[in-house]
């Protein structure tokens, strides 16, 4: 399980509490999403605030560490970025991320970059690479709808095994969607495929909501048996169960 929460939910995290239901449930707490918004308070590439977003980092870092989550996923930057200030905010981005890194390292932990849609940094394998670069403890999150302008499958051969987890749904190749694999149109067998190529030994972490989103239609919310299933089709290379169907056009959200 990641955890991942809303942004004014990170300061009342008990991790006591969290550790005890992880053990008495036997949940692996296998990584901690850190907080990427508001853009206006929260963002590593931004110069004016990318200092108070680190020391906000260590702070999580430090606590999730303490009960045993050893991954952290971290967005690059918020958006939009035009193309003209696109290069400082690489060169912050860059410079915090090294920081980040020596922080997870004193933590015996590792710090994830995320890949991201529209014009956030990380919008591609380039600049996946170029980001993680600055440092060998830094790692790639691979989330399978956000990339809009790159196969899949070329993305997950160039970072190679510095993927370390991931963020498994589906989508329309026009906008994020987060929608159930089998919805939208990424290839699941040549996905999977390329990850046994690399030897990627990490989970396959589902990141979509129970209810239904308004970009597709579904006759009920899902379940976590839903997931498995979803799962066990996959790898087994089986068709995938379908339940929803789509609408005729989607507004970008």
């Amino acid at each position: 399980m990641e955890i991942s929460l809303n942004p004014n939910d990170y300061a009342d995290i008990d991790y006591k509490i969290i550790k005890k239901w992880s053990e008495e449930f036997n949940i692996d707490l296998w990584s901690f999403h850190l907080p990427f918004f508001p853009f206006s308070e929260i963002d590593i590439s931004n110069a004016n605030i990318c200092n108070a977003t680190i020391r906000y980092y260590e702070d999580l870092i430090k606590n999730a560490s303490e009960v045993g989550i050893k991954r952290f996923i971290v967005h690059p930057s918020g958006e939009p970025i035009s193309d003209e200030e696109r290069p400082d905010r690489l060169k912050c981005a860059k410079e915090s991320l090294a920081v980040l890194a020596e922080i997870a390292r004193k933590n015996n932990s590792v710090i994830a970059v995320e890949d991201l849609p529209r014009s956030c940094l990380g919008k591609n394998s380039d600049e996946i690479a170029e980001l993680i670069g600055v440092h060998k403890n830094l790692k790639v999150c691979f989330d399978t709808n956000h990339l809009l302008n790159e196969n899949p499958v070329d993305f997950i051969h160039k970072l190679g095994n510095r993927i370390i987890t991931t963020h498994i749904s589906d989508y329309d190749f026009i906008n994020e969607r987060h929608w159930l694999p089998g919805e939208g149109k990424l290839d699941w067998e040549a996905i999977l495929n390329a990850f046994k190529d690399i030897g990627y030994n990490g989970v396959w972490l589902y990141e979509i909501g129970f209810s239904c989103p308004d970009t597709i239609i579904r006759n009920r919310d899902l379940t976590c048996d839903d997931f498995a299933k979803n799962a066990k089709e996959l790898f087994e290379n089986k068709p995938i169960t379908i339940f929803s169907t789509h609408k005729d056009t989607f507004e970008m959200r």
